[in-house]
């Protein structure tokens, strides 16, 4: 599932290659038909990303609302575009860039109301300014869940997935079926810093790199595939070289290193 830096690229590439024109919309799978035509020849006036979720505001009085779920994707193309590729639940045309949305959990046109709602519903985002870290640190002082269940509820903290919470996990040492009542203020002070800067870099990336160059020998935009991650779907640690261990936590299996993130009294 695309995490949250994805979404807020999404948000930011989409508002730069289609504002200012009006956009032609379609529906070329047709489940989307009658909300392509209402927003269709509309301006794109802003976008916005909240965690994993995406608004659109065409001017008409309603949002687009997109959530891509496990399965979907954005896909940018040249315009004018080729024939869809695929199931393509919307297509979005601007003068020199077409956006192709297929297999989204979400696609609806919503009410401002209906998105206040939505937003009101999601935790801290670590890509927002003014993020309410205060109340998120609130919820993990007050949970007994494991913290790498409490990383995953979007309630308490929007946009991270099973990929950075395994990393960011790992890079402060904490074990992800520690209680999350049980983190020092400094170890949550640590883990929401790395958080906001991770997710940063993943912005402006286009991918998760969670390693550090000078263990690499190379910078962040110059890795690899094999090279960006310390411990997600890995056998063996890339920082101590020992075996990685697994739990499902949250309904997710998660990647751990049982040496860097040994468990507490």
């Amino acid at each position: 599932m695309p995490e949250g830096h994805i979404i807020h690229r999404l948000a930011r590439e989409i508002r730069s290659t289609l504002g200012g024109a009006p956009v032609l919309a379609s529906s070329p799978q047709g489940r989307f038909a009658d909300g392509a035509a209402a927003i269709d020849r509309h301006r794109l006036v802003r976008t916005d990303a909240w965690g994993k979720y995406l608004f659109c505001d065409f001017g008409t009085g309603e949002i687009l609302h997109v959530h891509l779920g496990l399965i979907g994707k954005f896909r940018r193309r040249a315009t004018p575009p080729p024939d869809p590729v695929g199931v393509v639940r919307l297509r979005l045309v601007g003068q020199g860039t077409t956006w192709d949305l297929s297999g989204p959990t979400r696609c609806e046109l919503i009410t401002p109301e209906e998105q206040d709602r939505i937003v009101a519903g999601l935790g801290a985002d670590p890509l927002r300014r003014g993020a309410d870290v205060a109340t998120m640190r609130d919820r993990f002082a007050r949970s007994g869940r494991p913290v790498g269940a409490v990383l995953l509820d979007q309630s308490i903290v929007a946009g991270i997935g099973n990929v950075y919470r395994a990393e960011l996990l790992f890079l402060c040492g904490i074990r992800p079926d520690r209680a999350a009542a049980s983190l020092t203020d400094d170890e949550f002070d640590e883990l929401w810093r790395r958080t906001v800067e991770l997710m940063r870099v993943g912005t402006r990336l286009g991918r998760i790199v969670t390693t550090e160059p000078d263990e690499i020998g190379r910078s962040r935009g110059r890795m690899g595939d094999e090279d960006r991650l310390y411990v997600y779907h890995r056998e063996h640690c890339r920082r101590c070289g020992g075996p990685i261990a697994t739990a499902e936590i949250g309904g997710r299996q998660i990647w751990y290193c049982p040496t860097c993130q040994p468990a507490t009294a």
